[in-house]
């Protein structure tokens, strides 16, 4: 009795999960036998249960179906500049995200290291974020696509690292660590995404790069920041960074600028 109730139980949850009518669902299966697509077998554990097969034909059909579809799918994405492909990929990744339901867990998103194409995401995140949030110019993207550039060209792998950090498949912040001498390392390029604020990603981050700066053996972490930048210095204060120099600069477009240097001891 209890595996015939398990069978319906599974049966039922398909059928609402993907919003058939029993009825129609088992005309469906007995046409799909009565063509050679499909067999029935009987389960060995529970005669009343029917186990489903693709035979040899049904195989067949369904390879000329998938391949169709493919087909018509690349037809359709052909006519897409790259541009636009990245926006139909970036659309669909959000609508995925939005419909969602949280994780219990509360572990939201994931850490993983760099990957080819994420520096150019870097540079271009940082140029069109900061000029939509703090109206810097493209001056400011052109220093961030420096740093980027001798990140690469004078990796340590020791003693250097970058954190993406990612929320279903998509892109949701980074923080890079990187060497300025052998005993202080220095905390770049900290960015969380508008739509990822809140989760607890900068902090995460941020703790990442302390941990990693303690084994790699630094006795110092400093970063550059700004100091109208609020709830990044809120970070920076939480994880015990301490500010220790200020000094007024005009850049990217701005004026009355306050450049800030934090620290914090390993």
């Amino acid at each position: 009795m209890s595996s015939r109730i398990a069978r319906i139980a599974r049966l039922r949850s398909f059928v609402r999960n993907w919003g058939l009518d029993p009825g129609y669902l088992s005309r469906l299966l007995r046409g799909f036998v009565s063509r050679k697509l499909v067999a029935r077998t009987s389960s060995a554990q529970d005669g009343r249960q029917s186990r489903l097969r693709l035979t040899p034909a049904g195989q067949r059909v369904f390879r000329q179906l998938d391949g169709r579809q493919e087909d018509e799918v690349q037809q359709r994405l052909q006519g897409l500049s790259p541009g636009q492909r990245q926006q139909l990929v970036s659309s669909l990744r959000a609508a995925q995200r939005l419909l969602r339901p949280e994780n219990p867990t509360g572990q939201c998103y994931s850490l993983r290291p760099l990957f080819p194409g994420d520096l150019g995401w870097v540079v271009h995140r940082h140029g069109a974020l900061y000029f939509q949030e703090e109206g810097y110019d493209e001056r400011f993207e052109g220093l961030v696509a420096e740093i980027a550039g001798e990140f690469v060209k004078n990796y340590d792998a020791a003693r250097e690292r970058c954190w993406i950090a990612e929320k279903d498949g998509e892109v949701a912040g980074f923080v890079f660590l990187v060497k300025k001498s052998l005993t202080v390392c220095k905390l770049r390029l900290l960015l969380v995404e508008p739509w990822a604020r809140g989760m607890g990603i900068g902090r995460r981050l941020i703790a990442e790069c302390v941990k990693f700066g303690r084994e790699a053996g630094y006795k110092k972490m400093m970063l550059w920041t700004q100091s109208d930048l609020l709830p990044a210095r809120r970070l920076y204060k939480d994880a015990g960074f301490k500010l220790v120099a200020e000094e007024p600069h005009e850049s990217w477009g701005r004026t009355g600028m306050v450049s800030e240097t934090w620290a914090l001891g390993l």
